[in-house]
């Protein structure tokens, strides 16, 4: 999983770092020689909500999520681990709904043929299928941790649970950081 948050992380930067050197190109463009290559707005559209996406997993792997949790650690293991799983079945309810509705938008741009409004006329199934995508590995890694966190639950691994699910404490934070400020 941690390899998957590497890859993601660098397609993010390789992305966005394109995206913001089309946009320079393009203000530099409209104001020294006048022209425009359009699009910037609808590429970055496109880039953000993919990105955007696709960030949800991530911050589902590396338990970034943003949770209020100032009681969490005055409970026992056992609620600990009952409330972080309440926390994975809310997730995947959430990965539930955007996969439908997505799915939805998606079925309704295969119907219509439609394009973006723009000066490209983007086909709007190549982004959209790219944006279901991500949404839909969300979906499927909340799903598969779901299962994984009731399996250790029922077997009564509550610390094992909490560790895996659960948010992370400010000791933790601070350690990842500092193994990240290591490795570099």
């Amino acid at each position: 999983m941690h390899r998957f948050t590497i890859a993601v992380s660098w397609i993010f930067g390789l992305l966005l770092l394109g995206l913001s050197l089309f946009v320079s190109l393009e203000t530099i463009s409209r104001k020294l020689l006048n022209y425009s290559f359009q699009g910037a707005d609808e590429l970055g559209g496109y880039i953000l909500a993919i990105c955007g996406s696709l960030s949800f997993t991530v911050a589902l792997i590396e338990r970034g999520h943003v949770r209020i949790d100032f009681l969490h650690d005055r409970f026992s293991p056992r609620i600990q681990a009952m409330l972080n799983f309440a926390s994975l079945i809310v997730l995947t309810g959430l990965g539930f709904f955007f996969v439908r509705y997505c799915y939805a938008v998606v079925r309704d741009t295969i119907d219509y043929g439609s394009t973006a409004a723009t000066p490209w006329a983007t086909p709007l199934i190549y982004p959209q299928s790219l944006w279901y995508c991500a949404l839909a590995i969300f979906f499927i890694t909340c799903v598969c941790l779901l299962v994984s966190s009731a399996l250790a639950l029922a077997g009564g691994e509550y610390d094992r649970v909490n560790a895996d699910f659960g948010p992370k404490g400010a000791m933790e934070e601070l350690n990842d950081e500092l193994d990240d400020l290591a490795q570099r």
